[in-house]
């Protein structure tokens, strides 16, 4: 009677899970293992918000595997001696894994690859977070992708070869004496603001849910919607994928199972295209590992960042800068773990253009802060938006928060459900308040941070200084 250990990670979920799947078919037993080790992720461990949803996944997975008449367990790492240890307890001779992309995880991997064949242990690794492993994807001269349109249109040929994994029928699950109570990691925030997280619902089921409404409501209008920060205009399952409670595949066959089945047929391409950017964040992680540090654009190392402002920096974090439609982002992230895509991009543009802050400081804020934190996608999304990144938003493409906000919040609905002193504004007044001096000082909302006109200035001013600069990188602190 043989037994393998499911060493579960960024993988939460019993459908299409590759690994699982073979453990199963391969063994008579399986311990379902989770191991709790952020220091072995060092500065990007899990931030408070993403400790929050993996309490809460955890805790949804251990709920499945009750189905199965065992439990999901937990303990504390390192991981190879946690391994270990599960291994002689159980007489263990596997050792199955989805993979992750993070390069000090893959390091991590490899080490614990090597310890434990040469133990005698076999170590089986499988693909459950993405369509296209990063290695397998290149250009015709066999070079990573670098620019998204081209990543897309070779990644778009591929995605529709294989169809998701059903759920195990049964499982015989094997247990530890020594495995830990969840509430023991000590993974829920202390802080308040975690309140308003209870519009999410973790795990493997809420995953489905999720899918579901957007297949019902959101796909079939997602071009026009997706840009509205006051309507569910986006699928909203990045922290989902993110701790692998559904999978790409699952998604994609989930739309194109609803699209069949519905009269109007709708199109999800433009979805998918927008997942495709996901993979293409993965991607430049794996072939370019000192992105969430450095910039991705070497010239940018020479560019004349202002000094750090605290003061700045804390009314930005805080929704206080006085810029209506950023403030109302930022509430968001508080009070939600989450941020409208469109919202993200106008906040980020504010920080590292009118403020010329750097963008690592805000990388380091949204990573405490979203509920759908990604080490691939947060680097990638900061650096687009900075100008430093790969395809990224020209530096000299500065968003203009006003009229943005009047654009895709025209009636100020977003605005006013996040900042209720403009509840009242009326017109134009709740993108730009300041607008109406006296309005301004009845509403209690605070003054513009920055000029936006003359930071734009500044901004185009310290671009212009790039040229012919030589590139000289500079550490970054978050303090």
């Amino acid at each position: 009677m043989s037994t393998a250990i499911i060493w579960f990670r960024r993988d939460l979920r019993l459908a299409d899970h590759p690994a699982l799947t073979a453990a199963i078919q391969a063994h008579d037993h399986v311990l379902p293992l989770y191991i709790h080790a952020p220091e072995e992720e060092g500065e990007w461990a899990p931030g408070e918000a993403s400790q929050w949803w993996l309490h809460h996944s955890l805790e949804a997975l251990d709920t499945s595997l009750g189905r199965h008449r065992g439990r999901l367990q937990i303990v504390e790492g390192p991981s190879i001696d946690a391994l270990r240890a599960a291994i002689r307890e159980t007489g263990a001779t596997a050792v199955y894994f989805s993979r992750l992309y993070e390069p000090y995880l893959i390091k991590r991997d490899k080490a614990v690859r090597q310890a434990l064949e040469e133990d005698g242990v076999e170590v089986i690794s499988s693909n459950a977070a993405l369509w296209c492993e990063p290695w397998e994807i290149a250009t015709k001269q066999d070079d990573p992708y670098r620019v998204f349109t081209p990543f897309w249109r070779n990644l778009r040929t591929r995605i529709d070869e294989n169809a998701p994994l059903d759920a195990p029928g049964s499982m015989s699950l094997a247990s530890l004496s020594h495995a830990r109570p969840l509430d023991e990691l000590k993974l829920l925030p202390t802080r308040d603001w975690a309140r308003g997280f209870g519009e999410w619902t973790p795990g493997e089921q809420g995953a489905h849910d999720m899918l579901e409404l957007f297949a019902d409501d959101g796909v079939g209008h997602y071009v026009e919607g997706r840009d509205i920060p006051a309507r569910h205009g986006t699928s909203r399952l990045s922290p989902h994928l993110h701790f692998g409670e559904i999978s790409p595949l699952q998604v994609a066959a989930g739309l194109r199972a609803h699209a069949a089945r519905t009269k109007n047929k709708p199109d999800i391409e433009p979805y998918l295209r927008q997942l495709g950017w996901r993979e293409f964040g993965h991607h430049l992680l794996y072939h370019f590992p000192k992105t969430p540090r450095e910039n991705f654009n070497p010239k940018f190392d020479a560019f004349r960042w202002a000094k750090r402002d605290r003061h700045a920096l804390r009314r930005w974090k805080q929704g206080k800068t006085g810029i209506p439609i950023v403030d109302a982002g930022m509430r968001e992230l508080w009070a939600t773990g989450w941020m409208h895509n469109r919202v993200r991009m106008l906040v980020a543009s504010l920080l590292t253009k009118n403020l010329r802050q750097h963008w690592v400081l805000g990388e380091k804020w949204f990573w405490n802060t979203l509920v759908d934190a990604d080490l691939a996608n947060n680097a990638m999304g900061w650096q687009w938006v900075s100008g430093s990144g790969a395809d990224a938003s020209p530096y000299f493409r500065i968003f203009n928060p006003v009229t943005q906000s009047e654009k895709f919040d025209p009636d100020g609905a977003y605005i006013r459900r996040w900042v209720p002193e403009l509840a009242d504004a009326k017109g134009r007044l709740v993108h730009a308040p300041w607008e109406d001096e006296a309005y301004l000082d009845r509403s209690g909302y605070p003054r513009p941070l920055v000029d936006l006109k003359a930071s734009r200035d500044d901004a185009l001013t310290a671009y212009q200084s790039l040229k012919g600069a030589r590139a000289e990188a500079a550490p970054v602190s978050e303090e």
